[in-house]
């Protein structure tokens, strides 16, 4: 609202572009959480195939992870591993961590992503390296408006593995955080589809 150039007025537009962004976001992320923490989202149990879900979501965030200076070794079984899930809400949760990666992993390294099926559960595993120290835990790590370390501050607002594990749980699934020195880990683990036909 005060005297300024025209070049100060298109940086002022800029910020206050950025930061509606992320008010947005944020509004949605309270949305997601409070209808997936009440039980109020919409679950759709189907048929997922967990190869090409995860295969899906890597090709979406293919340019960012490149542009982050990451590579993904994603080791799968040969054969088929379907599993029992929503696949809209698997994305949703598939998405989360992998803007998390993108945001937070260490330039220069390895993303791994296993798809393992054992007995009655199939897993996936996604491992990062983090860029920060992580001073802090798994459990403190999956609590709402908790980030990692004190440099998170330009993004995100500390919901997202939160979102995720809700999520999960919405699928009859679950999410679990492994933080080992920088190494961050999350496990997903799911029903597989066959449970249906017995």
């Amino acid at each position: 609202q005060k005297p300024h150039t025209e070049e100060e007025g298109e940086q002022y537009l800029e910020v206050l572009d950025r930061q509606s962004q992320r008010l947005k976001k944020l509004v949605e992320d309270l949305m997601d959480m409070s209808k997936a923490s009440s039980g109020a989202m919409q679950v759709d149990i189907t048929r997922v195939d967990a190869v090409e879900a995860i295969n899906q979501a890597l090709g979406e965030y293919a340019d960012k992870l490149d542009g982050a200076n990451l590579s993904v070794i994603f080791r799968q079984p040969e054969e088929a591993v379907a599993v029992r899930a929503d696949g809209r809400l698997t994305w949703r949760v598939l998405s989360n961590l992998l803007s998390n990666i993108v945001k937070y992993a260490l330039p220069g390294t390895r993303v791994y992503v296993d798809v393992t099926r054992q007995g009655q559960k199939v897993e996936i595993s996604i491992k990062n390296i983090s860029a920060q120290m992580l001073n802090i835990t798994a459990g403190e790590l999956m609590e709402r408006f908790v980030r990692g370390d004190s440099s998170r501050n330009t993004e995100g607002n500390g919901l997202g593995l939160n979102i995720a594990k809700s999520l999960m749980e919405l699928q009859n699934g679950r999410l679990e955080l492994v933080v080992d020195g920088d190494l961050f880990k999350v496990v997903l683990t799911l029903k597989p589809w066959v449970d249906l036909l017995d």
